[in-house]
């Protein structure tokens, strides 16, 4: 079982020294965070109420919705709840469910990610085949195996990272629990069966990444054959904000994790933590909603119905 004896709380990496700085910062996390379960909340409405948004890319997208809220509520209340209570402090269960959840989370997404491209592949390179290859029953395995993947992973991650003896102290330099951040606390030998876990995740995550980039390649070579302007916009407008989504999350995740020692220091390493777990949630529903037609009727449908309803 995990080492409990050594550390019972972790003390998180404080945003700032004055109050007036912790308030700043609570404030615009719980704006973030808001703004978060606002669009998310509203894609989830509008797809579960919409019948013309039973489609399989509909389907994907209200489970990223759903991985979205998953992923910030996991770190941003309680980064929220210490800058409001001047505390620093999660403890030692608390931080192993963060970890937990966060991992979850994040392989989940960029398993769905992933089924996405392979969805739009589908659509536009074989779409004579899209109803056989995507059918109700092939969505539904593809949305369980992305949320299976993560469990397994977050899972074999969490165990093996909290059966290690901590020997470091308890501060992390970070504003949650962040996998390598308790890495660092272990002590010297123990850690590298977890490295060797890590290794098989980035290799799994390098074939997801080289997947997607396989199919939009096709995808760009099919569009370029389109002769009509109008049918390559429209095929454009449903693949950009995939790729804008899916830009975002790998740039900022591999920014945080491959960027060298050397420019490394707290308020840096913040910065990007926040770029990679707070701004995506936030971000993605606007970027898909943006350039979706079909979404931005089904919502406005949506307001109209409550506002006729009040």
């Amino acid at each position: 079982m995990p080492n409990i004896s050594s550390v019972s709380e972790f003390l998180l990496l404080a945003f700032a020294d004055t109050r007036e700085l912790q308030l700043l910062h609570f404030a615009l996390f719980l704006g973030i965070y808001l703004a978060a379960l606002l669009g998310n909340g509203l894609i989830l409405t509008a797809v579960a109420c919409d019948h013309r948004l039973r489609t399989p890319m509909y389907f994907f997208l209200l489970n990223l919705a759903l991985i979205n809220l998953g992923s910030i509520s996991t770190t941003v209340p309680k980064a929220t709840a210490n800058a409001l209570w001047d505390t620093r402090a999660i403890s030692y269960e608390g931080c192993a469910a963060q970890v937990f959840f966060f991992l979850f989370f994040i392989a989940a997404e960029y398993s769905v990610l992933t089924v996405m491209a392979y969805d739009r592949y589908v659509a536009i390179c074989k779409p004579l085949h899209y109803g056989s290859l995507l059918g109700s029953r092939a969505c539904a395995k593809m949305a369980a195996a992305a949320w299976g993947s993560g469990f397994l992973d977050a899972v074999l991650h969490t165990v093996n990272t909290f059966s290690l003896p901590l020997c470091q102290g308890n501060e992390l330099d970070q504003f949650f629990c962040e996998l390598p951040q308790i890495l660092k606390l272990s002590c010297s030998e123990s850690f590298l069966r977890e490295v060797g876990l890590i290794v098989v995740s980035v290799c799994l995550a390098f074939g997801c990444f080289v997947f997607i980039v396989l199919s939009y390649l096709q995808i760009f070579r099919a569009v370029l054959k389109i002769p009509s302007e109008q049918s390559q916009h429209k095929v454009f407008s449903t693949c950009l904000p995939h790729l804008a989504v899916v830009s975002l999350f790998i740039s900022t995740g591999m920014f945080a994790y491959l960027k060298p020692p050397s420019i490394s220091s707290p308020s840096l390493n913040l910065v990007v933590a926040v770029l990679y777990s707070v701004v995506p949630p936030a971000v993605n529903p606007l970027i898909y909603s943006m350039r979706n037609k079909e979404l931005k009727d089904a919502l406005r449908k949506l307001f109209g119905y409550m506002f006729l309803h009040h």
